[in-house]
């Protein structure tokens, strides 16, 4: 026999390596244990970390400023907010060229309410230029068809501008086609001769095509062609005398011509329409908020504003948010402390009865649960008005005059009472849970040596509650932070929370922004309670049972 020995690696059955193949088995372990909570892990990212990870995007984003007035905003960055001068006349050219193609496209109304939010009466001011900036490209358009009947007709602007493939496609196209009509393509070398002219008929055509869906042959061109070509043609181009196209001659004939023309003084013609455009708060306005990132949402969140000199405090009498902040904070740990009074007392009793009568009881807990929120909230309403039902009892029973009847709906009193008896059941079972696992030998056990019931109480029984309170706790203080319909009903000026600001901003003034930045500032103060609870008491600690 031999005495050699094998000092290779060792192999399992299939020849590979064994550490290869329990590398491999684990693997496969692994994916399938991925795939079992996959189903779960999609849920939370969608309905979860998705909204998250959305209301953060919004709370900064700034992306319709710059979108809408591309060129007011790029040409706004030389300008200096702090000089008594307003923007120069070419500014204002470029507003007309932006405002034109953002009315066409109906989002100047969209801008107009955006830097509304910062400056009263911009929504109005936009609206009012969106319906009368068209005249001023009319001026030219006048003009090009008084001097010859060739700027008359979209037909023939779309053989000059439009390549010679792209015409041809365009014209063998059906309209009862259901193929979508040929993509408009600009003539080659065009836009060397006649640049802004280039520019604006292909913005044209391509929104009379995509986005307004209409048939470019028989579309009416816009007037802002018209001052684009205005200006091309004032340049005189080079390119010009060699360029070869349908309306070529017509170009060189209108060149030789349009130093003739009326020009439009595009600054006195928006302070025509509205004095605010010489205004310098416009312009700070537009020039403050066209980063396509910002973070005024978040200084407004914290009654502070956005200035060209950097973040200020705003007035006294507008400052809002800190104050619903710092009451909610507030409201909400009275009304955790309320239900923490409440609550225990009922859920020892529950924990300390015969089950058949515990079990009874807990019905009546959890009945709340079987009732619309709104029709509890709207009960309390009901009750707690100054003729309602708690105030007509106290007046009988004598305890109240009936002309200082008390006060206790449409402020916090009202509040606190409608939703602490709202939430009063979260705070019962996790204590009632807890209870039910101390042992009453403990506090037999306690008396026998010689402690009274307080002491036995409070030294043997209420540190094992502990954990039920600190569930039931954080269960009742983040739902009351976020709760916004019981204080909206019930709770009057005095009585709302942040979150019923919130809703406000997303569903009647549209401000998503900042309805974003206070709710990230709501949650991230509610991860900060919860990390100092962690740091404090111990994450640990809290127990819902067992």
């Amino acid at each position: 026999m031999s005495d050699s020995t094998h000092t290779g690696p060792m192999l399992a059955a299939d020849g590979t390596t064994l550490k290869s193949s329990l590398n491999r088995a684990l693997r496969r372990q692994k994916l399938r244990a991925l795939m079992l909570i996959a189903p779960l892990l999609i849920f939370v990212l969608v309905t979860f970390i998705a909204p998250i990870a959305d209301m953060l995007f919004r709370s900064v984003e700034n992306q319709i400023v710059s979108d809408t007035l591309p060129r007011t905003t790029q040409m706004l960055g030389d300008w200096d907010a702090d000089a008594a001068d307003i923007p120069a006349p070419q500014v204002f050219e470029a507003l007309y060229v932006d405002m034109f193609i953002a009315t066409e496209r109906k989002l100047h109304t969209r801008l107009g309410s955006r830097l509304n939010y910062e400056l009263t009466g911009v929504s109005s001011l936009f609206r009012k230029s969106g319906r009368k900036v068209e005249d001023m490209g009319e001026v030219y358009q006048d003009q090009f068809e008084d001097l010859d009947k060739f700027w008359k007709k979209g037909a023939n602007l779309n053989a000059l501008f439009g390549a010679p493939d792209w015409q041809a496609a365009q014209a063998a196209w059906d309209t009862s086609d259901k193929k979508a009509q040929p993509k408009f393509k600009l003539r080659s070398g065009l836009e060397t001769v006649l640049p802004q002219a280039s520019e604006a008929f292909d913005v044209y055509a391509r929104f009379t095509q995509g986005e307004d869906g209409k048939n470019l042959s028989k579309a009416k061109p816009w007037a802002l062609i018209y001052s684009a070509l205005y200006n091309d043609l004032v340049a005189q181009p080079a390119g010009l005398a060699a360029l070869d196209a349908p309306g070529a001659d017509e170009l060189r004939a209108a060149a030789a011509r349009v130093g003739d023309f009326d020009t439009v003084d595009f600054t006195a013609a928006f302070k025509k329409i509205d004095k605010d455009w010489v205004s310098q708060d416009v312009w700070r306005v537009i020039k403050t908020y066209s980063p396509r990132f910002t973070n005024g949402y978040f200084l407004n969140s914290i009654d502070m504003k956005k200035t060209a000199d950097g973040p200020q405090m705003r007035a006294e009498n507008e400052q809002l948010y800190i104050k619903l902040f710092i009451r909610t904070l507030f409201m909400s740990l009275v009304i955790t402390g309320s239900c923490i009074l409440l609550g225990y007392p009922v859920a020892w009793i529950l924990a300390n009865l015969p089950a058949k009568t515990a079990n009874l009881l807990m019905i009546l807990v959890l009945l709340p649960f079987w009732t619309s929120l709104l029709v509890r909230t709207s009960a309390w309403k009901v009750m707690l008005q100054q003729q309602g039902v708690i105030n007509d009892t106290l007046v009988w029973l004598g305890l109240v005059a009936d002309d200082s009847r008390l006060a206790l709906i449409n402020n916090q009193t009202g509040t606190i009472i409608a939703m602490t008896h709202i939430l009063l059941p979260f705070m019962i079972l996790p204590l009632f849970s807890v209870m039910k696992t101390i042992p009453p030998s403990y506090l037999r056990a306690a008396k026998s040596l010689g402690a009274t019931n307080w002491t036995a109480f409070w030294r043997v029984y209420f540190p094992q509650s502990v954990p039920g309170i600190g569930a039931g706790s954080i269960l009742v203080f983040i739902l009351s932070i976020g709760y916004y319909i019981t204080p909206e009903i019930v709770g009057g000026t005095t009585g709302t929370f942040i979150s019923n600001r919130i809703a406000y901003h997303i569903s009647s003034s549209l401000n998503w922004g900042l309805a974003a930045a206070l709710g990230a500032i709501l949650l991230a103060v509610v991860l900060g309670l919860y990390w100092a609870y962690d740091r404090i008491v111990g994450i640990d600690n809290v127990k819902l049972g067992g």
